[in-house]
């Protein structure tokens, strides 16, 4: 299994020098099974980049999932080059009850006056599916997926593959429960022995009661959780658009002292949008 970030950033994209080592764009995970096929997991502004690569690399076949359906996570749907070359055929699954009907929310985004091409005159082969069961299988790649906590509900998944596992729970709010969301128990039991646990860290422990209720966690969040799981890693995620990559520089290591001690101890690292791992 190979994993690779192509955008970490929450909310909105941002450019600029101070954000150059951790990036600008916005969330889009790519993951790749043992025979090279080829998952996607939301549209962030980062996947244009990767629509780029998979033209280059000449990918025919993808499968598209998202985590929900707030803008950060589609804005560069129409960005993705892959979705006007008609060779290119694109499974877009999801389950309605937990992120909406995800060809007809992309439509909307695409309806005039919004952007000049409708979903409609898409030139690939895009094909709904709806996942609703406990488990989808991409060849020897089985995801799993669980609630988020976050406003207008969403989806977050666990992908495992001859005994690797990474976990990619964004805008999952820990420390107060939305319509919809699961308690910290159960994303423990969802994150147990996971290699990699990609988690929302947004805020900083002291920004974060100004923010109860926006749908994100805190580091220490993240950290608890990623401990408790006994997981390898502790991937941070969904950066605010203001952290420069000085300020995200010192949340890692506030975060790594944070889980210094007693018990289990993860990895901690800061998710770039240039970050990929090998299973």
């Amino acid at each position: 299994m190979k994993v690779r970030c192509w955008g970490a950033r929450g909310s909105i994209p941002v450019s600029g020098p101070e954000y150059d080592r951790y990036g600008g764009d916005t969330p889009c995970l790519e993951i790749r099974n043992a025979a090279g096929d080829v998952l996607v997991v939301d549209a962030g502004s980062g996947i244009r980049r990767l629509g780029n690569q998979l033209q280059k690399e000449g990918i025919k076949r993808l499968t598209l999932l998202f985590t929900h359906s707030h803008w950060d996570h589609i804005i560069g749907f129409p960005f993705f080059k892959p979705l006007y070359d008609p060779s290119v055929h694109i499974t877009l699954g999801g389950c309605p009850s937990f992120q909406g009907e995800m060809s007809k929310v992309l439509g909307l985004a695409m309806r005039g006056p919004l952007f000049p091409v409708t979903f409609d005159q898409i030139s690939a082969r895009v094909e709904p599916f709806s996942w609703c069961s406990e488990e989808y299988w991409l060849g020897t790649l089985r995801v799993t997926r669980i609630a988020l906590s976050h406003p207008n509900m969403g989806a977050g998944y666990r992908f495992d593959e001859a005994g690797k596992s990474v976990v990619f729970l964004t805008d999952n709010e820990l420390s107060h429960h939305h319509h919809g969301g699961r308690s910290f128990e159960d994303y423990v039991a969802f994150c147990q022995g996971a290699d990699l646990l990609i988690h929302d860290a947004e805020y900083l422990p002291e920004e974060y009661p100004e923010k109860v209720g926006w749908g994100h966690s805190h580091y220490e969040d993240a950290a608890r959780l990623a401990k408790a799981a006994g997981v390898g890693a502790l991937g941070l995620y969904h950066h605010n658009q203001d952290r420069t990559d000085a300020a995200l520089d010192n949340l890692v290591e506030r975060c790594r002292t944070f889980m210094a001690g007693p018990g289990h101890v993860p990895q901690c690292l800061a998710l770039t949008q240039a970050s990929s791992f090998d299973f």
